[in-house]
């Protein structure tokens, strides 16, 4: 008898839970007419609770694979330390997550800001509320967390940029190597709405809490992060800045990132 009953609540416990997993999903985009190649990694679900979601943008020429593979190699971890659902779009290599007034198959900042949070929504149990929801990203994913998370300031209440792209006016001719021109068109015809530093105003009156880091030795990124954090404390926005010892590559962004999402935890707990 104690068996039979052992069996039971053991039984009952299972289909109370939903073990961690690491899901690879296609979601249908209306506004691209195609499906997006998205990474989503749950903590053990439990019935009846609700979760965390934060929104992880690669940079340019990544990948979601490549993302929990190499960039933040414990982020199933996390997830299970923070119960927190982390969803990780592709990006299409150098989307720069915009809606590209261009090119209608490349409409990143619609389906990342609009499409695949519908789609989580229903298909997880997420707490349905800006104020536990985020997103991220680094480099031209740094450029796409604030561009996304700023026009969707309704949906997303934390933004984190690490050595963001933030400054297309110091590009040069990184602004053809780093393929904007594909999404954006020809630098000199570009509107006020693609700079991030044409934002201010929105990000006054948006309620988010902003958090920004950038390597001391990331030259080409460090001056320009450096700028935006001044613009950001002359206007009394409210946000973290961080620098320290590191350059742009994987190395640093596994340190900044692993160090924002402890932070992004601590601002939905507190």
């Amino acid at each position: 008898m104690k068996t039979l009953i052992s069996t039971a609540v053991l039984l009952a416990l299972s289909l109370s839970i939903s073990a961690q997993d690491i899901i690879h999903k296609k979601v249908f985009s209306q506004k691209m007419n195609k499906e997006i190649e998205t990474v989503i990694i749950t903590p053990k679900l439990f019935k009846g609770k609700k979760y965390k979601t934060i929104y992880i943008l690669h940079g340019y020429s990544g990948n979601a694979d490549r993302t929990y593979k190499e960039d933040i190699p414990d982020l199933a971890a996390k997830a299970q330390k923070y119960n927190t659902i982390y969803v990780l779009p592709d990006g299409n290599f150098n989307s720069w997550y915009v809606d590209s007034p261009i090119d209608k198959s490349s409409q990143y900042q619609t389906f990342i800001g609009k499409e695949l949070v519908e789609y989580v929504d229903v298909n997880y149990p997420t707490i349905q509320n800006r104020k536990f929801r985020g997103i991220l990203g680094w480099s031209m994913g740094g450029y796409g967390a604030l561009n996304i998370g700023v026009f969707y300031k309704n949906t997303f209440s934390i933004v984190g940029s690490s050595c963001g792209a933030l400054d297309f006016n110091r590009f040069g001719e990184n602004f053809h190597t780093y393929q904007a021109d594909k999404v954006l068109g020809e630098f000199k015809s570009l509107p006020k709405e693609y700079f991030t530093f044409e934002k201010i105003n929105q990000m006054a009156l948006a309620n988010q809490l902003y958090v920004l880091d950038c390597g001391i030795y990331d030259y080409q990124m460090i001056g320009m992060n450096r700028d935006f954090h001044q613009l950001l404390t002359n206007e009394k926005i409210e946000h973290f800045y961080i620098e320290s010892l590191g350059g742009h590559d994987p190395k640093y962004w596994n340190k900044s990132l692993s160090n924002q999402l402890a932070l992004f935890e601590n601002y939905f707990n507190k």
